[in-house]
């Protein structure tokens, strides 16, 4: 049977893109839907944007710190519509980067939706039918509301890069790492920030002793956290949202955003018609090589919901493409996957947590928690945390979690490292970098508690 083209993708975002250009580049003809902006969740209205929300709150923090080193500096107010201009250039300039890259790579480019008719045809938007060797459903997740509170006006992590303006007063309700992120991007740019979470600590998944070091600093910065707390009622007002808590305080705020999960996109896209086991959430099940249960339809990226990482949806793209059409066994490798949640200080973390391992097997815990050297000087009170996980068998890393700031950047070449296998030995072996935060990962000599 002749089809239209041997790969059709459904979803412009990093996953369904870099299997796109590199499907095309083992010479597939390719073909790529996207209904909204090109670039997906990351580019557009994920890690990308909130990022520069990050680096822009930071410097209310460095101000202050500037003025303890001898800076004359004055802080002045944030202008919410001279930063988000620039914002709104740069993430035009990316989609316009991500739509040349797939134009060179000689992917056809639909900005419509599409849907999945049967195992080898996608129907577009406009009624068009396309026929296809191979379809990749690439279409990621979307946030969560929950369904009583979705029409009363509350934000959700899409919205919050579309304000007109900075709100004064901003509830955040949820405690992942999205919730926390846009607490501090959100107090960092002078919002006062009260966030509801129904657990008993925020960054469910991560360490646990991680978690409460960070939850101590959002609360050290003026963030109103209140753990054990779910909202009862939202009552929209002239002046803003009047929300109740299960704690019976009742207040107005400006805005609220819910930052309660993510579900993935799969609704309406005709998978389970078309005989694609879908999970629990509506993921699409996949096996290690993305492929579903119907053999020529593959999914990447959240909407597997492995690990909804940005690169690890690239990677699984790429591997699609090489085994696909490369002629090669690529899977996507989903383990010791470093990771960093961007509050203030930030959260880098890979591998087991300190739980997990010992639920595993018995380990030894090193860990140091000090002033560094900057925020010393500069009296403020933070603390960086570093924390190895260690295996008392074979000596082996088994986890790393650090709160510091710039922990992304340390925490991408430690996880290197404890990708390849480092033991502590290893560790203790490294010549420390004197005077530095990082160096404590190699300065810890002997164990706080083992289990």
């Amino acid at each position: 049977m002749a089809f239209d083209y041997d790969l059709f993708v459904i979803g412009g975002g990093s996953g369904g893109v870099r299997a796109a250009r590199i499907s095309a580049q083992h010479g597939a003809r390719v073909g790529l839907a996207e209904e909204d902006r090109m670039g997906g969740t990351c580019v557009i209205r994920g890690c990308v944007p909130k990022k520069l929300m990050v680096f822009a709150s930071e410097f209310s923090h460095s101000m202050g710190d500037a003025r303890a080193y001898g800076w004359d500096v004055r802080r002045g107010k944030f202008d919410w519509k001279k930063f988000h201009g620039k914002l709104t250039a740069e993430l035009d300039r990316l989609e316009g980067a991500y739509r040349g890259n797939l134009d060179k790579a000689g992917v056809e480019v639909f900005d419509q939706r599409a849907h999945v008719a049967d195992p080898h045809t996608v129907v577009l938007a406009d009624g068009r039918k396309i026929s296809a060797k191979h379809i990749l459903i690439a279409v990621g997740g979307r946030p969560f509301v929950p369904p009583q509170w979705a029409d009363k006006g509350v934000m959700t992590s899409n919205d919050i890069f579309h304000m007109d303006s900075l709100p004064k007063t901003a509830l955040i309700v949820g405690g992942g790492y999205i919730a926390c992120e846009f607490a501090c991007i959100l107090n960092g740019l002078g919002v006062e920030v009260t966030q509801y979470y129904r657990g008993a600590q925020i960054l469910r998944g991560f360490d646990g002793e991680a978690r409460g070091h960070v939850a101590e600093l959002m609360e050290q910065q003026g963030i109103d956290l209140h753990v054990g707390t779910d909202v009862i009622d939202i009552a929209p007002q002239a002046e803003g949202l009047k929300v109740k808590a299960t704690d019976g305080r009742e207040r107005v705020f400006d805005k609220a955003l819910f930052a309660t999960g993510r579900k993935p996109n799969t609704e309406g896209l005709g998978l389970e018609e078309a005989g694609v086991r879908l999970g629990r959430w509506g993921q699409v099940e996949v096996d290690a090589y993305s492929q579903s249960s119907v053999p020529s339809i593959y999914a990447v990226g959240d909407v597997t919901e492995r690990v909804n990482l940005t690169p690890v949806a690239i990677r699984e793209g790429h591997a699609f493409g090489d085994t696909v059409f490369g002629g090669q066994d690529v899977s996507a490798d989903h383990a010791l996957v470093p990771s960093a949640v961007f509050t203030y200080p930030q959260l880098g973390s890979i591998g087991l947590t300190e739980e997990e391992a010992r639920d595993r097997e018995p380990i030894d815990v090193y860990c140091t928690s000090f002033r560094a050297m900057h925020s010393s000087f500069a009296g403020r009170p933070d603390r960086v945390m570093m924390k190895l996980v260690v295996s008392r068998e074979t000596d082996r890393v088994l986890g790393c979690h650090i709160i510091a700031d710039d922990a992304g950047e340390m925490i991408q070449l430690a996880g290197v490292a404890i990708k390849m296998g480092a033991t502590k030995a290893d560790f203790d072996r490294t010549v420390a970098v004197h005077p530095t935060m990082a160096e404590e990962l190699v300065t810890m000599r002997e164990p706080v508690r083992s289990s």
